[in-house]
């Protein structure tokens, strides 16, 4: 991957912060150190780098890596403490009924899937906030502050409300999301395959906001959606836009 697809949000002498592709590793392979991530790109472009959090291969958006030993002991302080805030876009399945809902559901590692999540009473404390941006017939937009930081949080809280990321292989159903899966009437021509309109997690850090490590100030660095994400949900505002209710046809 060539440091041109790594985008540079914000950068300075302490840190970076990147606007990672979907697909990327955060960190470098435990199995083939050659594969590309966040941490060696920077480390190429920067000459330095140090892990502060971490996002899935299949989630795109903001990631901060500190440059100096001093900056990554000052956000992981800040993480801990919970003084950073993350907010993510997410396309789940199904309608969220409720304006804003508040998850406090423990997470422990699943030991009968390796490397997954699932919820439980025994794990450790998690709490998002999930809040409808944009509803349609089959799938919601939403917004979600992640008040901790455990691995799949997201995916498994959003899981367990009954409303699993629209693809999301290992907590939902689905593998891709097709245009045919919602729109009426699909043709398509003899021989060919449909391409997904996106088929990796429907899940993108949108913003983080944090305090300077040195100066103190307050920094938020925001990503827009990269093109499938915003693909997906044109397609669900096109095709899958809720009805107009009985009384608004008749009335207005």
């Amino acid at each position: 991957m060539k440091r041109s697809q790594l985008p540079v949000l914000y950068s300075d002498e302490h840190l970076v912060v990147v606007n990672k592709p979907a697909g990327l590793l955060a960190i470098p392979d435990r199995y083939d150190a050659n594969l590309p991530s966040v941490k060696s790109l920077v480390r190429e472009q920067f000459e330095s780098a140090f892990t502060v959090h971490r996002l899935d291969k299949d989630t795109s958006g903001v990631m901060i890596m500190a440059l100096t030993p001093e900056a990554h002991k000052a956000l992981n302080e800040q993480f801990e403490k919970h003084i950073v805030t993350k907010t993510y876009l997410a396309i789940v399945s199904g309608i969220v009924d409720r304006d804003e809902i508040k998850i406090d559901i423990p997470i422990a590692s699943d030991t009968r899937r390796k490397g997954l999540m699932k919820p439980s009473a025994k794990g450790k404390e998690a709490h998002t906030i999930m809040r409808v941006v944009e509803r349609f017939r089959l799938a919601t937009l939403v917004e979600c502050d992640l008040i901790t930081g455990r691995q799949h949080q997201i995916r498994v809280h959003c899981s367990a409300v009954g409303h699993p990321l629209l693809v999301d292989p290992d907590y939902g159903k689905n593998k891709q999301f097709l245009l045919s899966t919602i729109k009426r009437r699909y043709n398509l021509a003899k021989g060919a395959e449909e391409r997904p309109v996106i088929e990796r997690l429907t899940l993108h850090a949108s913003r983080v906001s944090f305090d300077h490590p040195v100066s103190g100030e307050r920094i938020t660095v925001t990503a827009e959606p990269p093109k499938d994400f915003s693909a997906a949900i044109q397609v669900l505002r096109k095709y899958a836009a809720p009805y107009a209710s009985a009384f608004d046809a008749e009335f207005f």
